[in-house]
């Protein structure tokens, strides 16, 4: 049986996955110079540990985590400190950076593997932290922080939907690294306690869905769920409405009913971190879209340019008509091909003019497709009318912090409605409104 969560009726994208689905993972060369930004992460950016002229080795702390919501950051490359100062992200905001020239030698530091069988809990999350493990498929949360949560937990969700367009760069790593992602997953178990490990995978990956349930046999606190394609069943929240038939409350975290949903790329750099020692300064990346010449994935390094991974797939056919970091649902904009790689980057997706559409604003015809769309059973139109105009005691009450940001309702909408870039800033604007409340 094909699990789904019941609300939104029944929504499927077209996937544009044939691309790059069945094409291997392949190793980018490591570019000349690497800007590694200290803020990769959800929480307050590292504080600089190296200056101009410092000789760096792969894998070398170049960031401390100053605050509790912070991550440390690693070196991708060996060589010389060129610069330590601002530089843009791929999305145009500027950060503070490491710039290293490349000296070609990748040398790197010593590696200490261990067994995890042997490994408490407290250092299991050590080991986590101090690699610089975050939430890989967008988020950025620090994974030290999730292994520890406030709550009890029961179960481990690893979440192989990956049900945005074009991305198919945990498909690859389940088909690949299957053995590596369970190892992920019992770590993340053991952590904190959890007695059961789900990985759920949706139905369109058949070969991941064969090598997962090879990689668990014979483990019986671990499963696999097939999912319905259908989207966004990625969402943390819908993930676990489809698998457990429970739900989050509102404003509550998934954590309050037992669980604990991981990135199936923060699964595999989790085992990486545990068991072998090694810290996370590369990803994988998907590059897609029907601009793109040669679409692939990409083993890359932290710190390259887009620039640099475009021109590895061929270059672009002409002006594309987007370019988006991550997911084209859900991935901001990318306005500086000269900005990095991230850990959090999950895609670079190049939509051609036939692809794209734009918001075009229209009147709202009051059709409701919005509303049966929403997983979360909101009513968009509203919330995006009361977002724009600043309505901000209207958004609250109609639970726009509800909204999970899946763009389903501009996908929708007949109108062409920037719904979702609308309640985006809604969402923002009380959050700071708030914040600002409580501290007057």
């Amino acid at each position: 049986m094909q699990r789904t969560f019941p609300r939104g009726g029944n929504t499927r994208l077209p996937d544009h996955k044939e691309a790059t689905a069945r094409k291997p993972i392949m190793v980018l060369p490591a570019p000349p110079i690497v800007v590694i930004p200290m803020g990769q992460h959800i929480g307050a950016p590292c504080e600089s540990l190296v200056n101009v002229g410092d000789k760096v080795k792969v894998g070398q702390p170049l960031g401390k985590a100053g605050a509790f919501v912070c991550s440390p950051v690693h070196s991708s490359v060996s060589g010389e400190v060129i610069a330590v100062e601002e530089r843009p992200l791929a999305t145009g905001r500027r950060v503070l950076s490491v710039v290293i020239r490349n000296d070609g030698k990748d040398e790197t530091v010593p590696f200490e593997p261990e067994d995890l069988d042997k490994m408490m809990p407290d250092t299991i999350r050590q080991r986590v932290k101090d690699a610089g493990i975050v939430g890989m498929g967008g988020a950025g949360f620090p994974t030290h922080i999730k292994l520890n949560p406030p709550k009890p937990v029961h179960t481990i969700v690893i979440n192989g939907a990956e049900c945005e367009p074009y991305l198919t760069c945990d498909h690859r790593l389940m088909v690949e690294k299957a053995s590596e992602l369970v190892g992920g997953l019992l770590a993340m178990m053991k952590s904190n306690g959890a007695s059961k490990g789900i990985v759920a995978i949706e139905a369109n990956k058949p070969d991941a869905v064969e090598q997962v349930q090879a990689a668990i046999k014979g483990m019986d606190e671990l499963s696999l769920e097939v999912l319905k394609v259908k989207y966004p069943q990625g969402a943390e929240k819908q993930l676990i409405k489809a698998i457990l038939d429970v739900e989050v409350p509102s404003g509550g975290l998934p954590c309050d009913v037992g669980c604990v949903v991981s990135n199936v790329h923060t699964a595999v750099s989790t085992y990486e971190a545990v068991v072998m020692g090694k810290p996370c300064y590369e990803r994988v990346v998907t590059v897609s879209g029907g601009s793109v010449v040669d679409p692939r994935n990409l083993l890359v390094r932290i710190g390259t340019p887009i620039e640099t991974v475009l021109d590895f797939c061929g270059g672009l056919l002409g002006e594309p008509a987007a370019l988006i970091s991550g997911g084209p649902m859900t991935g901001p904009p990318i306005v500086d091909l000269l900005g990095p790689v991230v850990k959090t980057s999950s895609g670079v997706i190049a939509l051609s003019h036939e692809e794209a559409g734009f918001d075009q604003n229209r009147p709202c015809i009051s059709c409701a497709r919005c509303v049966q769309a929403c997983p979360m059973g909101l009513t968009p139109n509203l919330l995006g009318e009361y977002s724009h105009n600043e309505l901000h005691d209207k958004v609250e009450k109609l639970r726009g912090l509800d909204c999970i940001e899946c763009g389903l309702c501009s996908y929708v909408c007949p109108s062409k409605r920037a719904l979702v870039t609308w309640i985006k800033k809604g969402k923002a604007d009380l959050v700071a409104l708030r914040s600002k409340e409580r501290v007057s």
